[in-house]
């Protein structure tokens, strides 16, 4: 009777780990840390009185987020020494619109976490603040508040305007092959002049140690970076969508992989953004 019973609380889980893992890797940045929060959720979901549960999305929504509540406690003093930009793990988008793209996320890390649950919560996932309420254990009008300061400080990071896919991916492609090969007119004809480099290393792997701004500095650092190239290829794995920007994987000569993602605004690239830490790319193997 207990195997049965295990075998219908799994069963109603699953269709729901994908919900779940939206929510744990939005509130954390971590694939890893999601997959973790989402297993501890399901051993709750084992062990709880499910008869008593109406709505199990919700009541799993709601432990998920708390869970991912006290995990951003101890992840931000792990960031307040991490070597290097700390960048959200690379995930790969397979079809549809990304609601919450890489600067985006960048923004949320400047929240506090009862904000950017708030945020989340209604801002993408569109619950209603009663909902939201019960979850972060504030009342209704207290959640208005934190998403509406959340607004005000990401407002920024929100895309002006999308750029078409097939656009955006060629231009991910016309990219890679001239930092590879060089190409430097046509790198050059490709950036804006305010265009930035952001490369998390995580101390695992070479990579700039703070954030490299203005059109010359990344001409330069791209420069050296297509002598490295000529002496070690970097071979392009696939392109595609990356935290919902333009992008592509790479397998470099230290046999590891690699993501660039671009984020382009009127047509050029505007930022940067390199995953070279090895442990935010395991999932991607």
């Amino acid at each position: 009777m207990a195997e049965t019973t295990h075998e219908d609380a799994a069963g109603s889980f699953a269709p729901l780990r994908p919900k779940l893992m939206r929510v744990a890797y939005r509130m954390l940045g971590s694939v890893a840390d999601a997959e973790d929060m989402v297993q501890e959720a399901f051993v709750r979901w084992m062990g709880a009185d499910r008869s008593e549960v109406r709505e199990p999305a919700a009541f799993l929504r709601r432990t998920v987020t708390r869970l991912c509540l006290d995990q951003l406690k101890s992840a931000r003093r792990q960031r307040e020494t991490y070597v290097g930009p700390w960048l959200p793990d690379p995930v790969l988008e397979e079809g549809g619109e990304e609601d919450v793209t890489l600067p985006l996320m960048l923004a949320l890390e400047r929240l506090s976490p009862l904000e950017r649950a708030a945020f989340l919560l209604h801002d993408v996932f569109g619950l209603e603040f009663e909902e939201i309420a019960t979850t972060i254990r504030r009342d209704p009008a207290a959640c208005r508040q934190l998403a509406a300061r959340a607004r005000t400080h990401v407002r920024e990071a929100r895309p002006r305007f999308q750029i078409d896919k097939e656009r955006g991916l060629e231009l991910a492609k016309a990219f890679f092959t001239a930092s590879r090969s060089g190409d430097m007119t046509a790198l050059a004809a490709m950036l804006a002049a305010d265009v930035s480099v952001h490369a998390d290393g995580g101390g695992k792997r070479p990579a700039a140690t703070q954030p490299i701004f203005g059109f010359d500095a990344v001409m330069k650092v791209h420069e050296y970076l297509a002598d490295r190239f000529r002496k070690n290829s970097s071979k392009l794995v696939r392109a595609g969508l990356i935290n919902g920007l333009p992008g592509f994987i790479t397998l470099e000569a230290d046999g590891e992989l690699q993501t660039t993602a671009l984020e382009i605004e009127d047509g050029k690239i505007a930022a940067i953004y390199v995953v070279r830490n090895p442990d935010k790319l395991k999932h991607l193997h």
